[in-house]
């Protein structure tokens, strides 16, 4: 605890604060040998500020606690609105806004000029050119109102920014936000969430059934539709009513059983660990589509792992492991010699690829079949990469993290290879599947028209 001397002698300490003309924070900070009472004092004091930091400007935050500041700037307040105020700093404008501080470049605030003369609001698109805009520009003018900010540029051209759009649109709004809504899941979240399945004919005959499909289908990474005729040509038309189908190697719309007539092993009867699909292609395939049509014999369970889960339970425990896996590239490889088939694909990229300003997982490239040789990193790097590696595989492997369902004819399954690993149990009998891949951006943009967040 902190005794009621030692908060005077942390005040005394704040009021030695010097703030820099980008308010780096330099704290003067006594002899360390005083004392180790001293230390820890001033330690506090550190965690203190940065916990601060978080929530509003240092130096804000220290005039809310009663500290003065020579500051040389201006500060702006909204005359109707006490939550809005900005600051214009030689290389910045500094908007609080909504309990957020925020910063922006003066050539990003004119490059992104909504008038009519520099955007195209019926297509959407930018009319002005970026590269004409001066990399030292200012405004000239400013003022801000209850919704809205307005600059003047030297050239007389004036800009009116919605605080609200501001706010979305700022890097610490999207630092702070998630791209992509999603709810994780180990097998008991998904069992009790109780998703429904689409109805077949609802499904192809209704936009709100087709548009709660794809709702469940961005927030778990899988979703089925029951009830279609257990046929090629069924299954083809159920894909394109989400989406385009991808053509790859294997065909548009491919119909198998285990023959072993291509080179890979999900030809044969044997099981099939968790994976991703196509990590070896440098772009993967977004979405996988299952739909068994008949099979006469035991076994051959599908198993369904949500690797986002696994991923942020490995950030949790070990942030320098989540570090490696997304920042280590790793070569996937497919080469297939049948008199037939003859292919050589390579993939590289990162097990874990994440959206570098909220450290968001949106592909994970999982696949120990495909893995090549890693030669892309040194020694040492490889060794704690290995180290990485297994405490994914182990959250990976975790009895559950393991979703197994019984696919039978009439049920279909669409699978986001982004996020969700499949495998299966081995299998006797005949077993005839069928499926493809579709293209991911379509998926997302079928979503996205239906009014949802994709």
């Amino acid at each position: 605890m902190i005794n009621a001397n030692e908060y005077i002698y942390i005040w005394q300490l704040v009021k030695k604060l010097k703030f820099t003309e980008v308010y780096d924070c330099q704290l003067e900070v006594p002899d360390p040998s005083r004392s180790t009472r001293a230390q820890q004092v001033t330690m506090t004091l550190m965690r203190l500020l940065t916990r601060l930091s978080g929530y509003m400007h240092w130096k804000q935050g220290l005039e809310s606690l009663g500290g003065s500041s020579q500051s040389k700037r201006l500060q702006h307040t909204a005359a109707h609105s006490s939550s809005c105020n900005y600051q214009l700093l030689p290389d910045c404008l500094e908007l609080s806004y909504g309990g957020l501080v925020m910063h922006f470049d003066y050539v990003w605030l004119r490059d992104h000029c909504r008038s009519a003369s520099c955007y195209n609001s019926k297509t959407n698109q930018r009319n002005l050119d970026t590269a004409s805009i001066d990399l030292n520009i200012r405004p000239s003018k400013s003022r801000v109102d209850e919704n809205n900010l307005f600059l003047t540029w030297p050239d007389g051209h004036i800009t009116r920014y919605s605080l609200t759009w501001l706010a979305q649109n700022s890097y610490e709004g999207q630092k702070r936000s998630a791209v992509h809504p999603r709810i994780l899941w180990s097998a008991d979240i998904y069992s009790s969430a109780r998703v429904p399945s689409a109805s077949w004919d609802k499904f192809m005959s209704c936009d709100e059934e087709l548009k709660n499909f794809l709702n469940n289908f961005l927030l778990y990474g899988i979703a089925f539709v029951e009830g279609v005729p257990p046929t090629l040509e069924a299954t083809e038309t159920a894909t394109q009513r989400v989406s385009l189908i991808r053509e790859t190697m294997y065909g548009r719309v491919w119909n198998f059983t285990s023959d072993f007539s291509r080179g890979d092993t999900a030809y044969t009867k044997l099981a099939l660990d968790r994976h991703t699909d196509t990590s070896y292609f440098q772009e993967p395939c977004g979405i996988q589509v299952f739909h068994c049509l008949r099979h006469e014999g035991t076994g051959g369970r599908t198993l369904l792992v949500d690797g986002f889960h696994a991923a942020d339970a490995v950030l949790r425990r070990s942030p320098q492991s989540f570090e490696l896996l997304s920042r280590v590239p790793i070569k996937h490889e497919y080469v297939e010699n049948l008199s037939e088939h003859r292919n050589h694909m390579i993939g590289i990229g990162p097990v874990l690829n994440v959206y570098p300003w909220n450290n968001e997982v949106y592909m994970i490239r999982y696949n120990n079949y495909d893995r090549s040789v890693i030669n892309t990193v040194p020694h040492d790097v490889v060794r704690r990469w290995y180290g990485a590696h297994r405490q994914l595989s182990a959250e990976l492997r975790s009895p559950d993290n393991e979703l197994w369902v019984k696919l039978k004819p009439g049920k279909v399954l669409f699978i986001d290879n982004w996020r969700v690993l499949h495998g299966r149990e081995s299998f006797t009998g005949l077993r005839q599947l069928c499926g493809c891949y579709l293209t991911r951006d379509d998926v997302l943009n079928t979503a996205r028209s239906l009014g949802l967040q994709a």
